[in-house]
């Protein structure tokens, strides 16, 4: 170091003690801001010499930027919003006089030039610019804060998320030159809705407005959905979409370019391939498209001029993101909508508890359509319960209601017949006829299963189960507490010989089907859409759905009904709707009424009095108990926030996949969840964050991970 910034030296002869308090009077001591100047005497950039980097390093402890000095070769090429290399470790990113630069290379963005550093040593300078393109704009960058503040994450994992990996060979390529906006278009089937032309109206003449629209079985969401990006465009502002899989966002595709026609947007999915969807996002970025569809990845996509950002089917568990700080596109987008001050509109045939709750506290309006319209475009819906299920001789034989049977029958009649299984698979789970306790191994309680009809077996442990019997009620006799798509597809195809049967689900999703008389067993989520809709549907094992140990079990069932029951032809049309549940339960009964929005609204009240989220904030902790214990103990929780647990956290569900936040697999971990009232969200996320990284900085070897508003708390 030079003289000027010369530290004062530790004297030989002091003690520990000593030594600790010269150095904390030295870190605190003001220090002159220095010149940059690297170890080499390299030529610096004459104005603006310091680069501020952030740096892909997605820990806690080191979730800020990091000044370098830039070199004068770098000067035109290292502008903000660019990617840069830069040597960071062992005192990479500091380095002293005559000392050897440290570290290996790490990816980071140049946040923004700067004429001095705030450190008072020398600076390591930027290894190379990785490309000129701008990348990172203020406004992503703000977005990204935000959203690593809310979540209790790092910005390099958001910035992760945000912009997508380089493709050398899509940069080289120049983007088209914009289309000048279009006309703005009429209603359309909107006019079915309230307020649906006010708010096409709204958005087309540069208004910003925010609403909730629970949309009307049928196929007409797409085109809707297009209308609402055109009436964006017409205002020569950009317009945003994400839904939740490829195949909805291709519907959605194909409907804005019927309507717009080819370059007017961009559609950003996994399904494109990396050179092709890094080339959309760059033609986005750009500013030669201003409109995108895309799934999950595309709520950070970096529309100019932002009027309108649209999610549909928010209940959808894609739209919540596997990857640390673990965001919801929902929750993302009603960011951006602030930030921006554009418009907003989350879409569902069905209605989400968080929906809801945003009509509630006004911060977006209902568009909805009266009774009337509702019965035109919904199926006649009827239900099977449990008493008539033990009556049913055609029932206990063939686990199929005679209700089902006759339905069946009378929709191949005119046209394909959808039947909705909760699970793929063979026979997955068993449970006691009588009492429905599920069956469990006496060793290891473990779930028992009967692969392809043979005997009992542990799924855990691998033992027989021969002499099984039911600890609640003593029965000897086992049902499947879920038939799988296999299972069932081979019942119906015994059943109707002379039928076409097709199954679709997680091995193998048909996107549609035509219209001509056939079985299609599919999982939910799965369903391929009909050529002129569906004649009929059959909703099995509800029960099973309805019966998960999960807060969100009935308003997630009710979804997926109406999912599968949307894609069914109107009650006007002779459309016919099954469903095997229990008629008295509060989603069937919303079901039968074609009523989601009340729904929601009670589900909303109940957990507003019992103080569920959304009404309040969590975050779950896990790990082993040691370190959650010692975790919740050091952070500076806020005063009102309420501690649950801690319980055992295991994968119970053999045939689920992992899920982020389940123990490694032979480890026990604790989960902890705590528990905050509205308005302490944000305090709740800052102390979780600042806990962890104070542990990581401390070198804690214990994993301890945190998700803020986790999906599943039981």
């Amino acid at each position: 170091m030079s003289s000027d910034n010369k530290q004062p030296e530790e004297p030989a002869a002091c003690g520990p003690e000593q030594l600790a308090l010269i150095r904390e009077t030295v870190r605190k001591a003001k220090v002159p801001k220095a010149k940059p100047r690297t170890w080499r005497g390299a030529a610096l950039a004459k104005e603006l010499p310091v680069a501020r980097v952030m740096v892909n390093k997605g820990v806690l402890h080191l979730d800020q930027y990091f000044d370098y000095a830039v070199p004068e070769e770098l000067d035109a090429d290292a502008q903000p919003g660019v990617r840069v290399r830069v040597r960071f470790g062992a005192g990479g990113h500091r380095v002293r006089e005559g000392r050897r630069e440290g570290g290996g290379l790490i990816d980071g963005f140049l946040i923004e030039r700067r004429a001095e550093s705030d450190y008072g040593g020398a600076l390591a300078a930027l290894a190379y610019v990785v490309s000129p393109e701008p990348v990172l704009s203020p406004q992503m960058l703000a977005l990204a804060r935000a959203v690593a503040d809310r979540y209790a994450g790092s910005l390099a994992d958001v910035l992760q998320l945000a912009v997508p990996p380089r493709n050398g060979r899509a940069e080289a390529k120049p983007s088209p030159e914009p289309l000048p906006p279009p006309a703005a278009p009429e209603p359309g089937s909107w006019v079915r809705y309230g307020r649906g032309a006010a708010f096409l109206e709204a958005l087309a003449t540069g208004g910003a407005p925010r609403a909730v629209w629970t949309a009307l079985p049928g196929p007409q969401w797409p085109d809707e959905l297009a209308r609402a990006v055109a009436a964006t465009l017409a205002s020569e502002r950009g317009a945003l979409v994400v839904v939740p899989d490829g195949r909805r966002a291709a519907r959605v595709d194909a409907a804005l370019t019927a309507l717009l026609g080819e370059g007017r947007h961009a559609l950003l999915t996994a399904e494109s391939g990396p050179e092709k969807r890094y080339r959309q996002w760059l033609a986005v970025r750009r500013g030669s498209v201003r409109a995108v569809v895309g799934t999950r990845a595309a709520m950070f996509a970096p529309v100019q001029d932002l009027g309108l950002v649209a999610i549909w089917d928010d209940g959808d568990s894609s739209h919540s993101d596997e990857n640390a700080p673990f965001p919801h596109v929902r929750e993302v987008l009603e960011l951006r909508a602030a930030h921006d001050r554009c418009g907003f509109l989350l879409g569902s045939t069905s209605c989400t508890v968080e929906a809801a709750q945003l009509v509630e506290s006004g911060w977006a309006l209902p568009l909805i359509a009266d009774r009337e319209q509702v019965r035109k475009s919904a199926p006649l819906v009827r239900t099977v319960g449990d008493g008539e299920l033990a009556r049913d001789e055609a029932a206990r034989a063939a686990r199929l209601p005679s209700l089902a049977w006759q339905t069946v029958r009378d929709g191949l009649k005119s046209g394909p017949v959808l039947v909705q299984v909760p699970r793929r698979g063979y026979v997955p789970r068993l449970a006691c006829e009588r009492c429905r306790t599920p069956a469990r191994c006496r060793h290891c309680a473990g779930p028992l299963e009967a692969p392809d009809e043979r005997d009992l077996n542990c799924g855990w442990c691998g033992r027989g189960a021969p002499d099984w019997h039911c600890v609640e009620c003593g029965s000897t006799r086992l049902r499947a507490q879920i038939v799988g798509a296999r299972r069932t597809a081979e019942e119906l195809g015994r059943a109707f010989p002379a039928v076409q049967v097709r199954t679709s689900g997680r091995d193998h999703v048909l996107d549609s089907v035509p219209d001509r008389p056939a079985l299609v067993v599919s999982t939910p989520g799965a369903e391929p859409v009909a050529e002129g809709g569906y004649a009929a549907a059959l909703l099995l094992d509800g029960w099973a759905m309805l019966g998960r140990p999960d807060l969100r079990a009935g308003e997630d069932a009710l979804r997926r009904w109406i999912d599968a029951a949307s894609l069914v032809r109107g009650q006007s049309e002779g459309g016919t709707l099954v469903v095997v549940a229990e008629p008295t339960l509060r989603p069937v009964q919303a079901l039968v009424r074609w009523d989601p929005v009340g729904h929601a609204q009670r589900e909303l009240a109940e957990r507003a009095e019992l103080g569920f989220p959304p009404v309040s904030r969590m975050a779950a902790v896990s790990g082993r108990a040691e370190a959650v214990a010692a975790f919740v103990a050091s952070a500076e929780l806020p005063g009102d926030t309420e501690v649950l647990g801690p319980v055992p956290l295991r994968v119970t569900d053999s045939g689920r996949p992992r899920r982020p936040g389940d123990p490694p697999v032979g480890e026990t971990w604790e989960r902890v969840l705590l528990r905050v009232p509205p308005g302490s969200g944000a305090a709740l996320a800052a102390a979780l964050k600042s806990a962890q990284a104070a542990r990581m900085a401390r070198g804690g070897t214990e994993q301890v991970r945190i998700r803020v508003d986790p999906p599943d708390i039981g």
